[in-house]
């Protein structure tokens, strides 16, 4: 009995060092992949304790629609056409079952990391799991009843555009789709193939969409469009009375169609986006992401997942499952009354491809009589990636700044001047827009001001404005920069401010508002932080953290002195002329230490 049992404790070693190996492989292949690309837009981490992804300054991204690496930029000489072509889909029993990852055994890594390159993501994983996989349901139990009843709501037509979509994730989107709405609110489901060029997604795809239960139609391109022009292809064929909007790698959950349609068929100006969960790209495991967040942007205008402020939440104590505003909507996954889509301008067709028509329409539909609402009840889980392997024909900085230069000549106002400033990429095509025609129904529809949109939508925005400072923070005996941690290590894994040699130029990881109730705050809605007087420190260092609203985040400007004061304990902020010392804050005693000058500088 002992050999026997002596192999079958070595079985089981091997077993559980085979699966550790593969663990570690993963890890370590995500970790050479973010440290490839740049930090602002790619580098991104799991926090032990938290169910999202944030980026290098701590902001959530959770939509992967962003700027990446086209596919044309990475090595991809050992991908030949005739994979790139071949459907792989082979389900396995019980992969990916109820959202679980997908572990890829090691004999398979090479060729995973070779299937890898073509969409992104994991292609091996995707390809393991079944089109109809079971999903949790991480509805609260309120959501269950107050959705029961579906009488009176409207129909819908279900968009998805696609290019070069993987045929497994492209299909499981459509299936969650069929498998998870009620029939009776599904009008129908309209593919748009913007100009895709692998063979499985022609004929193929067009003999598996005439089988499926909902009525199921294929639109294709025959040149490049682009997601906005596209979206505008599938929304003028579109039959249903609200036009519902998905990414072609998404998973919707049990539930999540019918708290949007309801909030719609209420008031038709209501534009609703479920929670986006994350599918992850290695493993294709669905998880919950964080429901308290909402939708802004930063001083470049890329858009951000924010954690909703103290005064919502407040609001939000007995309407926890009641559709709320965001100020902004990540754009790939929404629903809107048809009618008032068309009424309030479609998309800007003078957009190209995609980025920043989120933005556009968040802008237009708030500041022209409607809402950007999120339902707290509807889940959609949507792959997010770290780089894209889409081209973007005409380069994509000319293609995302001259969108976002349309946004902000279009709809911002004063605000426009702000953006163009401290963005020389945009402000370098700004001259080349054409927006005439978007003026001119801006003023047709009658709509607000960029200054009423943030007073009134989002007033815990960290933009600049008439009544409140803006510039840089300077030690005055030093005469450097109070700034943000952006590129150091130690200051970005610990969140300390930094005093810095101020630019020559304007740096936007220099600039700070100051609020009239004495916030502090920066690009990222970051907020200047320290300690109360119950702190054990004598010195505390002093942070730049998400804002809250807090007491600690609240300062007042001795003018006479130079002072900054923390209101909360008291004291002043204080910096030495060491580099590697962060600001902290000490007993007040008008030292030359604690004397900081507020550079205004003029932002419109």
């Amino acid at each position: 009995m002992r050999p026997r049992l002596r192999r079958t404790r070595l079985l089981t070693i091997a077993f559980f060092l085979v699966i550790v190996i593969g663990f570690f492989f993963i890890w370590t292949r995500n970790n050479l992949t973010i440290n490839d690309h740049s930090d602002d837009y790619v580098s991104l981490r799991l926090q032990k304790d938290q169910k999202d992804y944030i980026d290098r300054k701590g902001v959530h991204v959770i939509v992967g629609r962003f700027m990446g690496d086209s596919i044309d930029s990475v090595n991809t000489a050992n991908i030949s056409k005739e994979l790139i072509n071949k459907n792989m889909f082979d389900p396995r029993p019980f992969e990916g079952k109820n959202g679980e990852p997908v572990i890829i055994p090691p004999k398979d890594y090479n060729q995973m990391t070779q299937l890898y390159r073509i969409n992104r993501f994991n292609l091996m994983a995707s390809d393991r799991i079944a089109l109809n996989r079971s999903l949790p349901d991480f509805r609260k139990r309120k959501c269950i009843s107050r959705y029961s009843d579906l009488s009176g709501l409207p129909k819908t037509s279900v968009i998805i555009v696609f290019h070069n979509e993987a045929w497994s994730t492209l299909l499981r989107t459509v299936h969650s789709v069929i498998n998870r709405s009620p029939r009776e609110l599904l009008q129908e489901i309209i593919l748009v193939d913007d100009d895709s060029d692998r063979d499985f997604l022609r004929e193929p795809l067009d003999e598996h969409v005439k089988n499926l239960s909902i009525p199921t139609r294929v639109l294709r391109s025959r040149e490049r469009l682009g997601l906005i022009k596209a979206r505008l292809l599938g929304a003028n064929e579109a039959r249903g009375k609200v036009l519902t909007f998905l990414d072609a790698h998404c998973e919707c959950t049990v539930g999540w169609l019918e708290p949007l349609l309801e909030a719609i068929g209420k008031n038709k100006t209501r534009v609703v986006s479920p929670v986006i969960d994350i599918i992850n790209d290695d493993t294709f495991s669905y998880t919950k992401t964080f429901e308290l967040h909402w939708g802004a942007f930063n001083w470049e205008l890329h858009f951000r997942w924010l954690a909703l402020t103290r005064r919502l939440l407040k609001e939000r104590r007995d309407y926890s499952i009641e559709p709320f505003g965001t100020p902004a909507m990540a754009g790939g996954l929404f629903s809107m009354n048809k009618d008032y889509f068309f009424e309030l301008g479609s998309y800007d067709e003078e957009m190209r491809i995609w980025g920043g028509e989120n933005l556009e329409l968040s802008f237009r539909v708030w500041q022209c009589g409607g809402s950007i609402e999120i339902a707290p009840c509807s889940h959609v889980g949507h792959i997010f990636r770290k780089s894209s392997p889409y081209t973007f024909p005409g380069g994509i900085g000319e293609i995302l700044y001259g969108n976002l230069a349309r946004v902000a000549l279009v709809w911002m106002d004063d605000w426009a001047n702000f953006f163009f400033k401290f963005n020389p990429e945009a402000e370098r095509l700004r001259d080349k827009q054409q927006v005439r025609a978007r003026l001119m129904l801006r003023e047709k529809l009658k709509c607000k001001g960029f200054e009423w949109y943030l007073d009134n939508v989002w007033p815990e925005h960290f933009f600049p404005k008439d009544d409140r400072f803006f510039g840089r923070i300077i030690h005055e005996p030093t005469e450097r920069c109070l700034m943000r941690p952006i590129s150091r290590g130690f200051y970005i894994q610990t969140g300390y401010a930094v005093v810095d040699v101020c630019s020559p130029r304007l740096l936007l990881g220099q600039m700070f508002v100051m609020t009239k109730n004495g916030i502090i705050m920066t690009d990222e809605s970051l907020c200047l932080y320290a300690p109360d007087h119950e702190t054990s420190q004598k010195q505390p260092k002093v942070k730049v953290m998400a804002c809250n609203d807090m007491p600690t985040q609240k300062w007042k400007y001795d003018y006479k002195n130079n002072l900054l004061i923390h209101t909360a304990s008291g004291m002043c902020l204080q910096a030495t002329d060491e580099f590697d010392v962060p600001p902290f804050i000490a007993p007040c005693n008008k030292n030359d230490n604690q004397r900081w000058l507020l550079d205004t500088v003029p932002w419109k």
